[in-house]
């Protein structure tokens, strides 16, 4: 039996970069699609995912995920997500390694969002709006501006502004200008790329109010009764996923406006491997683009196995 690598998260951000990350899950969409499954629980607004994929000629692997909304507003703070993952062997199926879930996860959601950006958005778009405070909300951003290099400003809006003040604080190292907003509907028509992650259940950005030739990054609805927008940017915008399997189905972005025959499945012209294939994508500088990030335990896999291979790299 060969040899188990465990990767804690102190392993994981020794090794991780966003360059890294984006270019593991761009080529892993170079690989055939892969074949996920999986499974949700609930109780109250409380979620355990349990997510299965096999990526032909990289590995296989579970990722085993609690989703606790409440956790930012314990004493002290704790991560709503909390994750392990198991990854095998693609030929021989042996176990091969054990990584923190909870890191990758945060590394993964965000570089899967920065690579839908950068091969959607505008090479030349200069504002950030960041909808959310949440846990995902700084790891997100950096991504962006490692994405699109051309971006100068940052906004940061959330319900409660304290919290968006928190991020912005932790974004002080950066050479963009970061600025907490009260006006959510001003700023959205004011974005070049605007990325939602919240835990809402109603649309909280308004589709009429983007401007042309935004791009719009959707990664907080992860169940069938929550959505981030409206029905107006489903009739405005050209729609994108990461994966079809995670989202059609799952997703009340595409759930709830099908329910009610504003789309049909062909609302998403799209997923990541017709994206990086190059076969699909923006058509025009006044297109408005969206991508709706799902998330998948192929993901994990693809991030974990480039970080294995890193760290094993430095021993």
């Amino acid at each position: 039996m060969s040899q188990i690598t465990n990767l804690t998260a102190e392993d994981i951000r020794a090794v991780a970069s966003w360059p890294l990350v984006i270019e593991a899950i761009r080529a892993g969409h170079q690989l055939p699609t892969a074949d996920i499954g999986d499974t949700f629980v609930h109780a109250g607004n409380k979620t355990m995912l349990v997510r299965s994929a096999f990526v032909d000629g990289l590995a296989a692997g579970v990722k085993a995920a609690t989703v606790v909304p409440d956790n930012p507003n314990r004493t002290p703070p704790l991560p709503s997500i909390h994750a392990q993952i198991i990854l095998f062997d693609a030929h021989s199926g042996e176990l091969s390694a054990l990584v923190d879930g909870t890191e990758v996860t945060a590394w993964k959601t965000a570089g899967d969002s920065a690579l839908g950006s950068t091969l959607l958005s505008r090479k030349d778009s200069k504002t950030l709006l960041m909808v959310g405070a949440g846990t995902m909300a700084e790891p997100l951003i950096r991504a962006h501006l490692v994405a699109r290099p051309s971006l100068e400003t940052v906004l940061i809006w959330n319900r409660t502004a304290s919290r968006a003040q928190a991020v912005a604080d932790a974004l002080d190292d950066l050479p963009q200008s970061v600025t907490v907003v009260a006006d959510l509907d001003d700023s959205v028509a004011k974005a070049d790329i605007i990325c939602c992650a919240t835990m809402t259940n109603d649309p909280v950005l308004k589709g009429a109010l983007v401007a042309p030739g935004t791009h719009v990054d959707l990664v907080g609805a992860y169940k069938a009764d929550m959505r981030e927008v409206d029905d107006d940017l489903h009739h405005r915008a050209s729609w994108f996923v990461d994966s079809f399997d995670t989202t059609l189905d799952h997703i009340g972005e595409f759930t709830i406006p099908m329910a009610a025959g504003i789309i049909n499945r062909d609302a998403a012209k799209g997923d990541l491997h017709r994206l990086v294939a190059g076969t699909v994508g923006r058509n025009s500088g006044e297109e408005i683009t969206v991508f709706k990030n799902g998330g998948g335990a192929h993901l994990d896999i693809m991030v974990s196995a480039a970080l294995v291979e890193a760290h094993k790299a430095r021993l």
